[in-house]
């Protein structure tokens, strides 16, 4: 059974400036764990530790007990797939499907090309997220939510353990939100994902981890972290908490600071 852990992490700036605050968390396979918080929480930089793009000034990131860091890249990469939140082409002319193949390339040595079960793998890939038709595209013709789409292939052909996702959902529409959330959960991997849809997270993770100022204020099943408090606390908003008839997940309505909505005045017949 893989398991993934923080432990006591912390992470500050060249500047000295601290993002994150003794941050301990855990998720073991087929769990899907979710990061909320206002803008500049920290969800963003706790995946990067998480993932190897930074280095924590603190404590630990954990993948079977091991210490994340200390492992070779290439061993790293094979284990832990990442999902970022920007899916800009940044000058890449690749195809389509040569950036999904890119996902295969911690499984070979540098001079190694794709073999046919590796091309099956893309294929298959494309096609469960919906883009096989797109392939042949080259990367930076698509639109925001069909590279956030080949991005998630890419992962998906990496066969990972872990998946990090930052904001997976960027970009798409209410179909592919969905649906992508879906397949995340049906992997069967360690998912660490960060959400701004609140009733997102709440009916796809398992658990929630609530982020403020880069301090965990609150972590646990959805129905016990979301309440109409914590939402008070950390968003500075009102709302509504119950849970939905058809799905049994809690169920969060956003409240106007003004109170119920006034219908319009009626417009005067102009002359």
């Amino acid at each position: 059974m893989t398991t993934l852990r923080t432990e006591s992490l912390s992470y500050t700036t060249p500047q000295g400036r601290t993002l994150l605050h003794d941050i301990t968390l855990g998720a073991a396979d087929g769990e899907t764990v979710g990061l909320v918080g206002p803008n500049g929480s920290g969800k963003t930089t706790l995946l990067r530790c998480v993932y190897a793009a930074l280095r924590p000034t603190a404590g630990r990131v954990l993948l079977d007990g091991a210490d994340l860091h200390a492992l070779p890249v290439k061993a790293r990469a094979r284990r832990v797939a990442t999902v970022p939140q920007d899916a800009d082409a940044g000058g890449i002319e690749l195809s389509v499907h040569e950036i999904v193949a890119m996902g295969r390339s911690p499984h070979h040595r540098f001079w190694e090309a794709d073999t046919a079960a590796d091309r099956a793998l893309v294929r298959e890939a494309l096609a469960r997220v919906g883009i096989a038709d797109l392939a042949g595209r080259p990367f930076p013709s698509l639109s925001g939510g069909e590279r956030q789409r080949a991005l998630v292939a890419r992962a998906l052909v990496q066969q990972p353990d872990v998946v990090v996702l930052d904001e997976p959902t960027n970009h798409l529409d209410i179909r592919y939100q969905l649906e992508i959330l879906a397949l995340v959960r049906e992997l069967g991997t360690v998912n660490l994902l960060a959400l701004h849809d609140l009733n997102l997270a709440a009916y796809y993770c398992d658990r929630i981890c609530v982020l403020s100022a880069g301090r965990v204020v609150a972590s646990g099943p959805p129905a016990d972290v979301l309440t109409a408090d914590l939402l008070a606390e950390v968003y500075g908003v009102n709302a509504e908490v119950g849970v939905h008839p058809a799905t049994g997940a809690p169920t969060v309505v956003y409240l106007p600071p003004t109170g119920p909505r006034t219908p319009p005045a009626p417009r005067l017949p102009t002359s």
